[in-house]
């Protein structure tokens, strides 16, 4: 095999891609160099467990079939990590939570592990969340909080929920991780983190198999280094045998910049990067348009009359925990946060979901096929130290992080993070496009355009 120099995690799909289909690295070599430097690496709350045997058994398949000239594609071989909501076949899924440890393994693997095993995709292990996916911050009691890999005077949040999967690929641990996001939690980490992260419309994967948060908003998509990457892995989580997002000639993009809330407190170093990004894109023939969105300053009120409908849903969920010793178990955090949806009566809940169909017609209406461009968050990580010790301090946290990506989960939209600079502390900087829902192709089609254009 040819000498690589980089480590296999630290790579591109494409570029991982590229050596294994040449026969340059075989998949067996990549899978124990990634599981080596999984292990060898200092942070140990990345990774809640790591598949060893089943990663083995994968990549022999692998390497098999590309021998005897049978390659499955172009992520046959490529090693992905697993956010800890995932099932596994032969494991509990235990949901950053100690509460689910004795839960009874799964039978089968959820529906979109299976679609990447079917392409070749060899599974090394579960990363480590916030408990339960609630929490834009990604601290976990019990299993450790992942650092920040960019944080270099003090140890930073990975941002949640996705935090493991985000800091694996940031890490250079393995080249993809699966999130999910119910209120942010690909996107933000992928924000804080430096990486690529695209949240799919809800409703696009199959969802069987996957631990909820709150059926109505949560949605999946992977963390990555590449916009393509993202694009060959959603072609084989929606079973397609080839991408199907074609490159066409770029044309000029048309983007909507909200005027109001996304701003709000807003870090110095943030709106630099994204105005500077905003100056690139302009130059390249964007087309700007600055205005004030109503449903954004409706959203607010709306949460505090009814409640937030992630509250209410989370709570139906776990009801049964919060009124047993399961709660004194549980981070004290997320306890607090999930009680508030008690106060959410039908009546209330009801009203939620009829004012959410009227402000996401009316959004649609005000896009119509044009991308919504923000900070991904308003704020670099910050450190986790202080946001450990006082709650007050994290729940005011966790409101700004969740804030701007948030809008997206409620309005149904897909989303796109792409790195676009760095802010306070040389922290990254997340640059959000969005688009309304089902507008995944065209969202998809225009980032990969113009990635190279958004990073500087």
């Amino acid at each position: 095999m040819t000498a690589v120099t980089k480590s296999f995690g630290a790579m591109s799909i494409a570029e991982l891609s590229a050596l294994i289909q040449m026969r340059k690295v075989d998949p067996v070599e990549v899978t124990e160099a990634v599981l080596s430097g999984i292990m060898a690496y200092p942070d140990k709350a990345v990774f809640v467990s790591l598949l060893e045997e089943r990663a083995a058994a994968e990549a022999r398949a692998a390497s098999k079939r590309l021998k005897e000239g049978r390659s499955l594609g172009l992520l046959d071989g490529i090693p992905i990590a697993w956010k800890d909501l995932f099932d596994v076949e032969g494991m509990p899924t235990t949901a950053g939570s100690k509460v689910l440890k004795q839960a009874p393994p799964a039978a089968r693997d959820a529906a979109i592990v299976d679609l990447l095993k079917q392409v070749g995709m060899v599974a090394i292990g579960r990363t480590n969340m916030s408990e339960f996916a609630f929490s834009g911050i990604g601290i976990n009691p019990h299993y450790g909080t992942p650092h920040n890999p960019h944080g270099k005077d003090a140890p930073r949040i990975p941002g949640g929920s996705s935090s493991g999967s985000a800091v694996a690929v940031a890490a250079g641990l393995v080249p993809v991780a699966m999130g999910t996001d119910t209120g942010g939690s690909i996107r933000i980490p992928a924000g804080f983190n430096g990486i690529v992260g695209y949240k799919a419309t809800r409703g696009r994967y199959r969802m069987d198999g996957v631990y909820p948060l709150a059926t109505s908003l949560d949605s999946l998509g992977p963390l990555c280094r590449t916009v393509q990457d993202a694009v060959w892995v959603d072609a084989a989580m929606r079973g397609l045998a080839a991408p199907d997002v074609a490159r066409l000639p770029a044309k000029p993009l048309d983007i909507v910049i909200p005027t109001n809330i996304v701003f709000d407190g807003a870090e110095p170093g943030v709106v630099a990067a994204f105005e500077a990004t905003i100056e690139r894109l302009a130059k390249a023939g964007a087309r700007i348009t600055r205005l004030a969105f109503p449903t954004f300053d409706e959203l607010p009120k709306l949460m505090a009359k009814y409640g937030p409908m992630v509250t209410a849903e989370a709570f139906a969920l776990h009801r049964e925990k919060l009124s047993g010793p399961d709660a004194e178990a549980m981070d004290h955090r997320v306890v607090a946060r999930t009680r508030l949806g008690e106060k959410t009566s039908l009546s209330d809940y009801i009203a939620i979901v009829e004012n959410r169909a009227r402000m996401i017609a009316e959004t649609e209406a005000l896009i119509g096929d044009r991308f919504v461009a923000m900070p991904s968050v308003a704020h670099v990580a910050p450190p986790i130290e202080p946001l450990e010790k006082d709650d007050e301090l994290f729940f005011a946290t966790n409101g700004r992080t969740l804030r701007n990506t948030g809008f997206g989960n409620f309005l149904d939209w897909c989303g796109v993070s792409i790195p676009c600079g760095t802010g306070e502390a040389d922290m990254p900087v997340g640059f959000l496009l969005s688009a309304n829902a089902d507008r995944d192709e065209p969202l998809l089609q225009a980032s990969m355009a113009y990635e190279e254009i958004i990073r500087g």
